[in-house]
């Protein structure tokens, strides 16, 4: 018997070919299985904040069956065995930015199995086995992918579900919705030349997109800040009885038809877009080490001089100070004053990327919704 392990590497390529010869020169039939595994010891994630992208990053265990799926560390023995046959997939381990996946021959069938044991994780493909008779010969070939999880280098290796490895989210509608982001992003990018100028046009497009939305929500909040007089003679009149002070307030609402979800319900349909750029700029490892201007030397590190989360917290007492408190206690009033405070502590720990992007989201939202308070609610309604 012999066994020649062949291995092909390509520059610029992460993915190495692995071919298994098998030669059997004997006089009786040989049988035997290919085995590939991942094994991993999991690295101490070291948090540089509240929010660190590293450690809120998925690290584990991915496979492809025909769906994608995976495993953290902590749910290896709790969430059962995975003993799963599969022509066609791929196994991977996962952490932030980087990845090693195991892709078998597409048309060999192997065993999918996780192993774990002594602070070890890991991930195998058993397979394809094999039955050589006396002077026969078998071949499998396979491929190691080592490295970034780059979006072009995995979609140009031509297989199916590997650029889920680029971890969005391990739902597909909310996965599909980050990657078609990435596409636009990168494309702005071969424009420009610089991701920090990429996220900044990114915003502006997606700001343009929703602009019909948005503006339904300035409108109304600024209709909102035009009645905010009568409403606080309202809550004057009615003292501590909250229930006539709602009756009035619906009354004076359907009066002067003004919708008092209309400020909410745009905001909720642009949500999930938010989030997904979010784990978009988090996962994205073309970011990483990517300069944008003067002091910001690398995107996916926090502003060494949190001069972006002051602005962002700036921005932020700005808006809140447009934005009508109709209806709004006291107490509740003098809580939301701290916020522009604590969302600008909580971001400084963001990475420079992330932040750049609330920046910019929140300057033209604020530019919007001042040119909206400057056109509909110029004088205050009187009683």
């Amino acid at each position: 018997m012999s066994i020649r392990r062949s291995y092909t590497f390509r520059r610029g390529d992460y993915a190495v070919g692995v071919r298994d010869e098998v030669l059997n020169a004997g006089s009786q039939p040989w049988q035997g299985y290919v085995y590939r595994q991942l094994d991993r010891v999991p690295a101490i994630v070291k948090k540089t904040g509240p929010m660190s992208a590293e450690g809120y990053s998925f690290q584990g265990a991915v496979w492809y069956d025909g769906e994608y799926d995976r495993r953290k560390y902590d749910d290896f023995v709790d969430d059962g065995p995975l003993d799963r046959t599969v022509t066609g997939g791929w196994v991977a381990m996962l952490q932030h930015h980087f990845f090693a996946a195991w892709i078998p021959q597409a048309d060999q069938a192997s065993l999918f199995v996780l192993d774990s044991g002594d602070g070890r994780y890991g991930i195998e493909s058993r397979g394809p086995s094999f039955n050589v008779a006396a002077g026969g010969t078998a071949v499998t070939d396979a491929r190691l992918w080592v490295g970034p999880k780059l979006v072009e280098g995995i979609k140009a290796q031509g297989v199916k579900g590997l650029d889920r490895a680029v971890d969005y989210s391990r739902f597909d509608v909310f996965a599909a919705l980050a990657n078609g982001l990435f596409w636009l992003l990168e494309k702005i990018h071969n424009l420009v030349g610089n991701w920090g100028w990429a996220i900044i046009g990114l915003v502006v497009i997606i700001k343009l997109a929703l602009f019909p939305l948005s503006s339904a929500q300035y409108k109304s909040m600024a209709r909102m800040r035009k009645f905010q007089p009568r409403i606080q003679q309202l809550k004057e009149r009615y003292g501590d009885d909250r229930q006539k002070f709602q009756q009035a307030m619906m009354e004076l609402y359907k009066k002067e038809k003004i919708n008092p979800v209309g400020g909410c319900l745009p905001m909720l349909v642009q949500m999930p877009i938010f989030l997904a750029l979010y784990w978009t700029l988090l996962e994205s490892v073309e970011l990483r080490h990517a300069p944008w201007i003067l002091w910001i030397q690398d995107l996916t590190a926090r502003d060494p001089y949190f001069v972006l989360p002051i602005i962002n917290a700036a921005v932020m007492w700005a808006t809140q100070k447009l934005t009508p408190a109709t209806g709004m206690d006291p107490m509740q009033q003098k809580m939301m004053q701290f916020m522009p405070l604590v969302f600008g502590v909580m971001f400084a720990f963001f990475p420079a990327g992330l932040v750049l992007y609330w920046v910019t989201n929140g300057s033209l939202g604020l530019l919007q919704q001042w040119w909206m308070t400057k056109r509909y609610a110029e004088a205050p309604a009187k009683a």
